[in-house]
């Protein structure tokens, strides 16, 4: 039987690539795992940051939109990205460390069950540190020894993803009855849901809002990614997104994943992306993230895209 094993990747709209690369890297320590463009336009960056290789589960990406404007907030949109530190010290560190960078930030507060600390990036993109307290993560998150952060408090990886919709029925129904999530908390504000059960690396948080949609700009959040673990399984799912009438992009080979896309009743985007073959699939270790990298049917087109990039480094 399939599962979805988890959050995957989730992917957001940046202005300024060079501005968005220097946070990631400089100010949440994250490793640039890909420097890559958006395959269905190559005219712009599209960035991967995450653990030591870009786990599954670890992946923040974005897309450089020079011309994009601001983000008009609404519902029926990813409202906020929940990421694991290793306890509550993890949150005191960072804490201090945003007041010392001038990082926009709450206090120390409880969030989904956890302690936790909001803060956003420079473009509004709103964000919550969660302190897993010792919960289960995936094993093969790896943290990264050259990060500027100290190990013991690097961010592990992806927790409690919040949508904030006008129908949450709806979007609940889609979650248990095709993917299989659980409902772990439900009251009259929020449902909160696991794919797999007891595990919070793969949580969604519900919330049900009226009014105006989310308006995207920069700042905005585009999709989020669920994990399968195959082919196989990401076969399954596409008929299985079909069998319940959404639209299906049908399988799309990403060269360092396959995916497909679909939107939920609420106009939600959701991508299924499978673990492999990976970022290390045309490049080292080692160097991961250092120079532009183009999926084969791209390559040829390489002067042409480098020409139409500004560089980063």
């Amino acid at each position: 039987m399939a599962t979805i094993l988890g959050h995957h990747h989730i992917s957001m709209i940046s202005k300024n690539a060079k501005k968005n690369d220097e946070f990631y890297r400089e100010i949440l320590g994250l490793r640039r795992v890909k420097k890559s463009v958006n395959q269905d336009d190559p005219s712009m960056y599209h960035l991967f940051f995450g653990d030591l290789v870009g786990s599954p589960g670890t992946g923040l990406t974005f897309f450089e939109i020079p011309m994009v404007g601001r983000t008009h907030r609404g519902t029926n949109a990813i409202t906020l990205i929940g990421l694991f530190v290793p306890s509550v010290d993890s949150l005191v560190y960072w804490k201090n460390r945003f007041e010392e960078l001038n990082v926009k930030h709450d206090e120390i507060s409880r969030y989904a069950g956890r302690e936790a600390l909001a803060f956003e990036d420079p473009e509004g993109l709103r964000m919550i540190l969660l302190n897993s307290d010792g919960e289960e993560v995936p094993n093969f998150w790896t943290t990264w020894d050259n990060s500027n952060v100290p190990i013991e408090h690097q961010i592990l990886g992806m927790g409690t993803i919040e949508i904030t919709v006008k129908n949450a029925g709806k979007l609940v129904k889609t979650l248990t009855e095709i993917f299989g999530f659980v409902v772990k908390e439900r009251n009259e504000e929020q449902i909160l849901l696991q794919s797999i059960e007891g595990q919070g690396f793969g949580e969604i948080l519900v919330k049900e809002l009226d009014g105006p949609s989310e308006k995207p700009g920069r700042g905005s959040i585009h999709h989020l990614a669920l994990r399968a673990k195959d082919d196989e399984e990401l076969a399954y799912w596409d008929e299985q997104v079909k069998q319940r009438g959404f639209h299906s992009s049908g399988v799309v080979d990403r060269f360092y994943f396959k995916s497909l896309y679909f939107r939920e009743s609420n106009g939600i985007l959701f991508e299924i992306a499978t673990d492999g073959p990976g970022f290390t699939v045309d490049a080292d270790v080692k160097t991961l993230g250092e120079k532009l990298d183009l999926p084969p049917f791209l390559e040829e087109r390489r002067q042409e895209i480098e020409n139409r990039l500004e560089p980063l480094d």
